[in-house]
């Protein structure tokens, strides 16, 4: 269901960011006007922060045209409503009648997204968006066409749960050893692809082991990662984290059933 389509006017600038200032200082370089980036963000009952999302996505003073792609994966609060209150133009949202995970919705969006880069974000307030400006910039420098957050990579970390701060670690490690890949937090939710990357890769997951997936097949292709600090702020089951210990159990087994099959 295409609730509305969406399209800003960019410039032919990019956004890039001096790190050795506490707070980013911005600057521009030149960067091809076709440059397009969709956000994918699949929702799943996050009434309470959905449209504050959207609201903080769209406020990142980026210099490229944007789109953000969004599949409700059969909410039941409220959000499918007030996504279909929204009446903005800049937004194209897409609806499973039932709750098919959240590699289905991701799946689901990629089908309809248009940009030169795509960028996930989840429903949630965990993650900062303002974070896409430095994320985005090894992609439209030419430095690399897959760019991972980084959330251990700030002086100061908010954990989670200590079984998925840990989980995380090990998911990360065994990446490592199975791939080579060099990373420090594989679970992160801010992977950024180039549109040609993802093209050539055909995803078969459903729920949360889209990223243990894209991960294989990235580094399986040979891609190299590149990765960039990001803030977090993790929530917790009382204002609905959704992922739990069967899910980290089907990370591990998607890493290595992808490490030696096709």
């Amino acid at each position: 269901m295409l609730i509305a389509g969406c399209l800003l006017q960019g410039t032919t600038k990019s956004l890039c960011i001096d790190n050795s200032l506490e707070r980013a200082r911005i600057h521009y370089i030149d960067i091809p006007m076709t440059k397009k980036l969709s956000v994918i963000m699949p929702a799943y009952n996050e009434s309470d922060t959905v449209l504050e999302v959207i609201r903080q996505i769209k406020a990142v003073p980026l210099s490229i045209d944007r789109e953000i792609i969004i599949v409700d994966d059969g909410s039941s609060d409220g959000t499918v409503a007030l996504l279909q209150s929204l009446n903005d133009s800049n937004v194209k949202v897409f609806l499973h009648e039932t709750n098919r995970g959240k590699g289905m919705a991701i799946r689901t969006a990629l089908a309809h997204a248009t940009g030169d880069i795509v960028i996930i974000q989840d429903a949630d307030l965990e993650y900062d968006p303002q974070d896409y400006i430095p994320l985005l910039e090894p992609l439209l420098q030419g430095k690399a066409s897959v760019v991972y957050g980084n959330r251990r990579g700030r002086q100061k970390m908010e954990k989670s749960y200590a079984r998925y701060y840990w989980g995380g670690r090990l998911i990360t490690a065994i990446t490592n050893l199975l791939y080579r890949a060099r990373i420090h937090d594989e679970p992160v939710c801010y992977k950024v692809f180039t549109r040609e990357v993802l093209e050539k890769i055909e995803l078969a997951c459903e729920k949360f082991e889209f990223c243990p997936e894209i991960t294989a097949k990235v580094c399986k292709a040979g891609h190299i990662i590149y990765e960039v600090p990001v803030s977090y702020n993790p929530r917790g089951f009382q204002q609905g984290k959704k992922i739990n210990w069967k899910d980290g159990i089907q990370a591990i087994w998607t890493l290595v059933k992808y490490r030696f099959c096709k």
